[in-house]
């Protein structure tokens, strides 16, 4: 039996085949925006040829197809989502306008000239209901339920399509909302969430926020799951379809469509995971995550092996409070469209040509874009793009290019050369920014690459940066997708409760994780995965009394006492220490938010790897390709990755091509294939050091 992951992004649909020997097979299919699961169908079409079978043959020998998504944030980004209403606490129905005192997310909030922000739910559709609970769970007025009645239907004839209720505190006792959320469950066709089923914890912005988001984007993206499944069943699957989550998990569709947000930015969390694991391969611990698609790029600072996770995230102008995998997106991918400002400055992105028209070598669009420029320099070639299945049309890149040419004095090569550097300039900032606000140091990091984009311009931005070594993964094409077979099934529960260490109970934090275990066995239990199959993972938000941000600390699995509670105070000072470089262990420390992340862990995969003698280079060489290295046209050696062999090692300049993506080799560098097939490339700085040491 097989299994498969599918990435589907803003250009390219991905998808990794994983034989029963553990062999990987990789296929690539243009997005559809208008009908994502087109293009998905697309690359299973691509997957079932090549292993010479229909669709219905290759489907029915599938058990597993993990999936992750870029609709939700499109949705979100695009505005295109449901129509939403809001049910709150009465006198609190403007908190998601207030925000924190945030005007724009983008400007001074002390700014008179700056838009002001404008939310997802105008003012006439957040009606207020009576019901109070308060912080400690108490419910002192109960709730109005024919008012929420009314509200209700005023929302739906004011042309609602999904409705969010978030009542004050329902983080510590879920009831009114719960009945609220059974009022309106009983109109038919309306998508309903409640905030403490989103993001059971305290801050009432958040949680309402998060709680709109997922509600807007809900039925949009319900509707496509539900449709996916049923397609693929239809089509001969008999498998488990599972989906990637924010936070680095995956889980069956029925358990995502309550909570939508999760969905957010499905796709990206799986790539440091795959960086993690390829990273540690090679003896590296401190990682750059770096997935350069055709849309975006994102990157991930990874420490000491562990995947970085946050609640601090914002989508656009919305704030996402769910706990994600950190990772920093920008629009920078080989579809970014180049430009000239006001100033007559070239400028790249963060407008993308997309899969639909896309850059303008697919022969389609008209737009100057990375890849156009990529082509025009020789880096890409015109007649193996995706293995030969799209002939570039040098032509019309370089028709493209001259207009933003003429408009800065430049030739079309001159051009091509300017937004190739312009665009590894904005990525070696953004990186160096995401990396120094964490107080770290960019050059003590291995960068793991990959994306289509991503092997052409990693080599060249690990030199801007001083980065010693570069690893391209053998998928890197499809790192997603990769790193979406590491995944494990699971679920993350929180509960807040405020506790100083005095005033903590043991007993009660021991009974605060038994009814997390409880509510998560039963999750379990509903897709027949027994309480002996899960993992628990325990952690604790901790803060010394009166800060305003958290650190997050792990909690040991045996029973609570105050001896494991003295233990965690002493974790949290030197975690403290750590992450800000001094600790205050004679101040009291608060316990804010308690968390348990439940899973069950997937079956692990390994692997082909080879320590047979390589055969010669010479084998794998397709020839040679015109590129402009600097000032000068320079004919290339370029080899057929797909014919490399584990133990080959290349002297820069040289270009890689392979079925799904090439990767540039810089002069003064050597590129070594890794037992894996991983290329693994390491700069002339670091050859420098080697010989120094």
């Amino acid at each position: 039996m097989k299994q498969l992951t599918i990435d589907v992004g803003g250009t390219f649909t991905d998808c990794l085949v994983m034989e029963e020997s553990g062999e990987l097979r990789k296929f690539k299919a243009s997005s559809t925006p208008d009908d994502l699961a087109r293009g998905l169908f697309d690359a299973l079409d691509k997957a079932a040829g090549a292993h010479g079978e229909d669709l219905e043959q290759f489907l029915a020998d599938v058990e597993l197809i993990v999936h992750g998504t870029t609709l939700g944030i499109n949705i979100l980004l695009t505005g295109q989502g449901a129509q939403v209403g809001l049910i709150t606490t009465k006198g609190f129905r403007d908190v998601i306008e207030i925000r924190r005192g945030i005007k724009n997310l983008h400007g001074s909030m002390f700014d008179q000239f700056i838009e002001p922000y404008r939310p997802l739910v105008p003012r006439r559709r957040r009606l207020g209901v009576s019901e109070r609970t308060l912080y400690t769970g108490e419910i002192i007025e109960p709730l109005d339920e024919a008012g929420v009645r009314d509200a209700a239907k005023r929302l739906v004839d004011d042309g609602c399509e999904a409705i969010a209720i978030g009542f004050l505190h329902s983080y510590a006792n879920s009831t009114n909302e719960l009945r609220a959320k059974e009022i309106v469950s009983e109109i038919d066709g309306i998508y309903v969430t409640a905030s403490h089923e989103i993001i059971p914890t305290w801050q009432e912005f958040e949680r309402f926020s998060s709680t709109v988001v997922s509600a807007h984007i809900g039925p949009a993206l319900t509707k496509y799951l539900t449709a996916l499944e049923a397609r693929l069943k239809e089509r001969g699957f008999g498998g488990t379809l599972l989906l990637m989550l924010a936070n680095g998990l995956v889980q069956v569709v029925d358990q995502c469509l309550d909570r939508a947000i999760y969905l957010l930015g499905s796709g990206p969390a799986a790539a440091p995971s795959a960086a993690v694991r390829i990273g540690t391969q090679h003896g590296h611990r401190d990682l750059l995550s770096f997935d350069m698609g055709g849309t975006s790029l994102d990157v991930s600072v990874i420490r000491d092996a562990e995947v970085p996770t946050t609640n601090e995230a914002w989508v656009g102008e919305e704030r996402v409070a769910i706990k994600m995998v950190d990772v920093v997106s920008i629009g920078a991918g080989g579809g970014s469209i180049a430009w000239i400002d006001q100033l007559g400055l070239l400028r790249v992105g963060p407008m993308s040509a997309g899969a639909d028209p896309g850059p303008a070598a697919y022969g389609q669009g008209n737009e100057p874009t990375v890849t156009d420029a990529d082509l025009v320099l020789g880096y890409v070639p015109a007649d193996y793009f995706l293995g030969g299945e799209i002939e570039l049309d040098l032509d019309r890149a370089r028709k493209a290019l001259e207009p933003v040419g003429v408009a800065i004095g430049l030739s079309v090569d001159e051009t091509a050369r300017a937004i190739f550097e312009t665009v590894n300039s904005i990525i070696a900032d953004q990186i160096t920014e995401v990396c120094t606000k964490q107080g770290y140091d960019v050059r003590d990091f291995a960068l793991v690459a990959g994306g289509g984009a991503g092997g052409i311009h990693a080599a060249a931005i690990a030199e801007r940066l001083s980065i010693p070594e570069v690893i391209v993964p053998g998928s890197s094409a499809l790192m997603s997708a990769f790193g979406m077979f590491t995944m494990d099934l699971g679920q993350q529960y929180a509960r807040t409760r405020f506790r100083d260490l005095e005033r903590i109970d043991p007993g009660e934090v021991e009974q605060i994780y038994d009814e997390m275990r409880s509510e998560a066995e039963a999750a379990f239990a509903e897709i027949a995965v027994g309480e002996g199959a899960l993992e628990f993972y325990q952690t604790v938000d901790m803060r010394y009394t009166g800060q305003f941000h958290e650190v997050e600390i792990e909690l040991p699995s045996e029973p609570v006492s105050q001896d494991s509670l003295d233990e965690l105070v002493r974790r949290f000072n030197e975690q403290y220490e750590k992450l800000y470089g001094y600790s205050l262990p004679e101040q009291p420390v608060e316990f804010l938010t308690f968390y348990l992340k439940v899973t069950r862990p997937r079956r692990r995969f390994e692997l082909l790897g080879t320590s047979a003698k390589p055969g010669d280079i010479e084998q794998a060489r397709r020839g040679t390709r015109s590129c402009l290295l600097a000032d000068e046209r320079v004919n290339v050696r370029v080899y057929d990755g797909d014919r490399l062999q584990p133990g080959h090692r290349i002297l820069g300049p040289a270009l890689i091509d392979d079925t799904t993506t090439t990767v540039f080799v810089g002069a003064g560098s050597t590129c070594q294939i890794d037992p894996h097939g991983h290329l693994v490339i390491s700069s002339s700085l670091q050859q420098v050091a080697t010989a120094a040491a």
